[in-house]
């Protein structure tokens, strides 16, 4: 059996010969994979842009399947390319970096949807990174990156709010003028007898349920939005949640992570800062998120499919709506 200090002294004999083949990236020290299946056996790895049938090679690009003893393996790893932040400037603008309505800091673009009537394309996210949380108007800008990232109207501006999902907030600001009315004047008397104390109006609904924290933008003419998702790829369609699936996602502030659909059809009480909503429906997985993460989309591990929209969580777990329920109030196609 070879020893890693063998290994790495046949790499470093055949390194200059092995990296001046075409095609050829890198080498290094690893385990022998036969048919995807991992041995124990230590060998030569070669990474390669691309892994090309043997006929269709020169016999000077070939690797020797081993190098005085010590078995080599042809490994596929594509480009590598240094990586550019995902809170940085992206153009063209990929899903899983930073973006954000501009009264906001930033969330995460989720992917391209289409409009089910018209087929325009569309940036998908959250209402509260592309709606300020049911504050925004039409036609208000998205940032790219968001304002926590530097972005700003002048220079970053990627895309118009489109429409959103309202979110029903358990307590809200009034919107009744005879509780307002009131709440003044009995203020102004308080103030007038010299209370300290004040009154402050409330919309206390204890039975708004909400399914989805969703929204989507029209990008801008001169600005061109990827299909493609950060070390995803381009979904080509979607798929339900299964207990016990493994799922990944691309986000702004963790970037690539993977998980395990834990929960479904889950009741849950999200904190939005000063208020609180109730969502029914939801998916929920380990932990698989960060601050910055809304708007990512969850997509089976096995397949470009979308399962969910990441829109909440903690440390110990991380909240989606199913994708087929954002899709339909959305009224777009993925």
């Amino acid at each position: 059996m070879t020893h890693f200090a063998e290994a790495k002294y046949m790499k470093g004999q055949y390194l200059q010969s092995i990296m001046e083949k075409p095609n050829v990236v890198g080498v290094g020290i690893g385990y022998k994979e036969t048919s995807k299946e991992r041995s124990d056996e230590l060998c030569i790895t070669v990474l390669v842009r691309r892994k090309l049938p043997v006929d269709a090679l020169p016999s000077s690009a070939l690797v020797p399947q081993e190098l005085e003893g010590v078995m080599t393996d042809v490994v596929e790893v594509g480009d590598l390319k240094a990586h550019q932040a995902r809170t940085d400037r992206w153009r063209p603008v990929p899903g899983g970096v930073s973006i954000g309505h501009y009264l906001i800091t930033a969330g995460t673009l989720g992917c391209v949807v289409r409009d089910r009537a018209t087929n325009t394309k569309l940036i998908l996210s959250n209402n509260h990174v592309l709606a300020n949380s049911n504050q925004a108007r039409e036609g208000d800008p998205i940032l790219q990156p968001g304002v926590a990232d530097q972005g700003s109207v002048e220079n970053d501006m990627v895309a118009r709010l489109s429409r959103f999902i309202p979110i029903s907030f358990n307590i809200e600001p009034p919107t009744c003028e005879i509780a307002k009315g009131f709440v003044a004047i009995s203020n102004r008397f308080a103030k007038f007898l010299g209370s300290r104390h004040r009154l402050i109006a409330q919309k206390v609904n204890t039975e708004a349920v909400n399914q989805v924290d969703a929204a989507v933008a029209m990008p801008i003419q001169g600005v061109e939005i990827l299909e493609e998702i950060l070390e995803i790829g381009i979904i080509g369609g979607i798929t339900p949640a299964k207990l016990g699936m493994r799922v990944r996602k691309s986000g702004r502030s963790s970037g690539f992570t993977t998980g395990l659909i834990t929960v479904l059809d889950a009741t849950v009480d999200v904190n939005y800062g000063d208020m609180d909503a109730r969502f029914e429906g939801q998916i929920i997985t380990s932990g698989m998120s960060a601050p910055g993460d809304s708007g990512s989309l969850l997509v089976a591990e096995s397949a470009l499919l979308a399962v969910g929209l990441l829109f909440a969580g903690s440390e110990q777990v991380t909240i989606y709506n199913p994708i087929q329920n954002v899709l339909d109030q959305l009224q777009v196609l993925l």
